[in-house]
């Protein structure tokens, strides 16, 4: 029997629901933002699980957390499955989470099943995938291949002045037994099952989500510098007020990245004003930018527009725009896409290819070595929110094509 008839529905609903209790909201969402003390616990639950699989537990240095299914082949490159386990604030029960807990039922499968893999395989959790407490995203996956410094993302804070360096010390310190592993060791292959965050696959009635690709993506933080004043007393003809000047920049920011096909995807999602105070004319504004686009020329030519409409709006204040993040779109490789494929077809799960628009750890990872994503259903396209949904059916549906897909990438 291959290793998908080992999957148990039951038993990955129990462990989610699990998870979902470390953070969890009163609307039914999660609060476990990276490095927290949340996330902690839930790296805690997840060695746990592990120990009594078998699976050896290992951290690199920027916070990955890996477990091992030991494979007949020690020195070779092992197989990767996985995603993260942080959230948004308001974030939902299954982004992310479900991707770590898919490949460890996976694995339990394939152990299950009594044949033991030609090589290792890792379920991994990569630190700090959603970029909401510290910016930028998906910095565990990025160091591991390599396209960021350790040394930068060790040094980023949060808005509380806490440090990823000092953040991961605590994290690490509560997982003290968990032993180091050097950073970006050799794979041979991964494979990242996520809930779709779209509305695609519910409407079409399928269960499965070849995942062709990654749409691009560029961040931005903006910093506007005016004059603190008193709202009373100073006209406003001396004012240098930065709130005003950041309106106007958001505002023609929003109306250069209008298109007619409504592809372009431009936010301002934070929008922080400094001293925040009724009485006083605003002295400072940071606020960030999110810019998408599933063709890499045109991302860059309208991120290139960022900087110039910004100075040009700033009036009589000062404005600083550092780009954080450059990530053009990229396309999986076809054999990977094949292997998910005619693991869904084996099945008799009804499946289409679909591109995704969020980004992903696997971003990251397809710089390194092959690599691939399996969507299920998101209920109504709700993510990032605390009434993220996707049926127990389902979830358990892709960790079925996803242990097959690992089971013949381990067996080499």
């Amino acid at each position: 029997m291959s290793a998908s008839a080992y999957v148990d529905e039951k038993r990955l609903t129990e462990r989610l629901a699990a998870m979902a209790r470390i953070g969890a909201t009163e609307k039914g969402g999660v609060n476990r933002q990276a490095l927290s003390k949340e996330d902690a616990a839930a790296q805690r639950q997840l060695v746990q699980w592990g120990a009594a699989l078998g699976l050896k537990p290992s951290v690199d240095a920027v916070g990955n957390l890996f477990l091992r299914l030991e494979g007949a082949d020690t020195s070779a490159p092992p197989v990767l499955s996985g995603s993260h386990l942080d959230s948004q604030p308001t974030g939902g029960r299954f982004d992310g989470v479900y991707g770590v807990l898919a490949a460890f039922e996976a694995v339990e499968a394939i152990v299950a099943s009594g044949v033991k893999p030609r090589v290792s395989i890792d379920v991994v959790a990569w630190m700090n995938e959603e970029g909401s407490r510290f910016a930028p995203g998906m910095m565990g996956s990025a160091v591991f291949a390599g396209a960021r410094e350790l040394d930068a993302v060790l040094a980023v804070v949060d808005t509380d002045n806490v440090s990823v360096s000092d953040a991961l010390a605590s994290v690490r310190d509560s997982l003290r037994d968990v032993p180091a592993r050097a950073l970006g060791e050799r794979a041979s292959a991964y494979v990242e099952a996520h809930i779709e965050q779209g509305p695609h696959l519910e409407r079409e009635g399928l269960t499965i989500g070849v995942v062709t690709g990654i749409q691009g993506k560029r961040t931005f933080k903006v910093r506007v510098d005016g004059e603190a004043a008193h709202a009373g007393t100073s006209t406003r003809a001396e004012r240098k007020d930065a709130l005003l000047a950041a309106i106007a920049m958001v505002q023609a920011l929003a109306d250069a990245m209008r298109d007619r096909e409504d592809i372009v995807k431009f936010t301002v999602g934070r929008f922080d004003v400094k001293p925040s105070a009724p009485s006083v004319v605003p002295s400072s504004v940071d606020f960030s930018i999110d810019l998408r686009h599933p063709d890499s020329h045109v991302l860059q030519a309208l991120g290139d527009r960022i900087t110039p409409i910004c100075e040009a709006h700033a009036g009589v204040c000062a404005v600083r725009v550092t780009e954080l993040s450059t990530a053009m779109s990229l396309d999986f490789p076809e054999p990977m896409r094949a292997l998910v494929r005619e693991a869904a077809a084996r099945l008799e799960l009804a499946q289409r290819d679909i591109l995704s628009t969020a980004g992903h750890d696997a971003r990251y990872l397809h710089g390194v070595c092959p690599s691939a994503m399996i969507f299920v259903p998101s209920h109504l396209g709700l993510t990032h929110c605390e009434t993220e949904f996707t049926s127990s059916s389902d979830l358990a549906a892709g960790a079925k094509v996803l242990a097959d897909v690992l089971s013949r990438l381990a067996s080499g």
